[in-house]
């Protein structure tokens, strides 16, 4: 326990110290989300420039690919095998999001601990059903554009898997889940706002992950709206916050939605939720 209470000590004295100075160490497992961003920010960079980084990841290749033939980005159904195309048809936001979901799967991998990658797996698979279910409410209600919806999805958890990342340095951190857990609730929030804006990602995609931010009403009007209803709708919960009350798919207990009208949404969306959840998986 006294490894544990130091080691805590310890990330979190750092964490404050680069929170003040306004510089995070991102863990290595990102800067592959770290050199798309900074080449789809540079407008000297061509697609090429983009392309080759991709070419260079044969994980990301094979999900750019996998999502550039998903129907509902490819609904004429001529079959894209290029990475060249590929980028071309899904686009910098949702080629972001793959980035980033390489860099999760990285991160489930880098620790040792069997209880520490349990708990990064779930984590994954949360974000990227959400960043699913974001997608499809996106391109079905036309209230947020897709691809932004499934970025602004996979990012819901971007505090927990930074902090997760930074905890594979600090082995006795898995002695004690339930005290990392609160160690995680105290510090995600603002690691989540310094990382989106450390990605320098839009004003849009920040207010839409406030959690201070108003609830939508039904149906969902704004980026945000979509997101939460994602949330609800995911079939993976967060591993680090299954206490917490949530709305059930049926949409009971949760004056915001309308319970038919969420159910058959759902239903509607469904199929294309589990399409685009394949392509991301790769």
């Amino acid at each position: 326990m006294q490894d544990f209470e130091a080691q805590t000590r310890t990330l979190a004295a750092q964490i404050e110290l680069e929170l003040e100075e306004g510089h995070l160490n991102f863990p290595t497992a990102m800067e592959i989300s770290l050199r798309i961003k900074q080449l789809a920010d540079n407008p000297n960079s061509s697609i090429d420039d983009i392309v080759a980084v991709v070419r260079a990841e044969p994980v990301l290749s094979a999900k750019v690919i996998r999502m550039a033939n998903a129907m509902l980005l490819n609904p004429y159904g001529a079959y894209i095998t290029s990475v060249n195309n590929a980028v071309k048809r899904i686009g910098l936001a949702a080629l972001r999001c793959l980035a980033f979901a390489v860099s999760a799967e990285q991160i489930t991998q880098d620790h040792r601990s069997p209880h520490l990658r349990k708990l990064a797996s779930g984590l994954w698979q949360h974000s990227a059903d959400v960043a699913s279910w974001a997608y499809v409410f996106a391109h079905h209600l036309r209230t947020a554009n897709p691809d932004t919806a499934m970025l602004t999805g996979m990012m819901v958890d971007i505090g927990q898997f930074f902090l997760l990342a930074r905890a594979a340095s600090y082995p006795a951190l898995e002695s004690n889940i339930d005290r990392f857990s609160e160690f995680m609730a105290v510090w995600k929030d603002p690691i989540s706002r310094s990382v989106l804006e450390a990605f320098e990602l839009p004003e849009e995609i920040i207010d839409a992950l406030d959690g201070e931010a108003p609830c939508d009403g039904w149906p969902p009007q704004t980026l945000r709206g979509i997101v939460q209803t994602a949330m609800q709708a995911a079939d993976s919960p967060n591993p680090f916050e299954r206490g917490k009350p949530s709305v059930p798919q049926d949409g009971s207990n949760a004056d915001e939605f309308d319970k038919q009208q969420f159910a058959s949404l759902l239903d509607t969306t469904r199929a294309g939720k589990d399409t685009i959840l394949s392509a991301i998986h790769g």
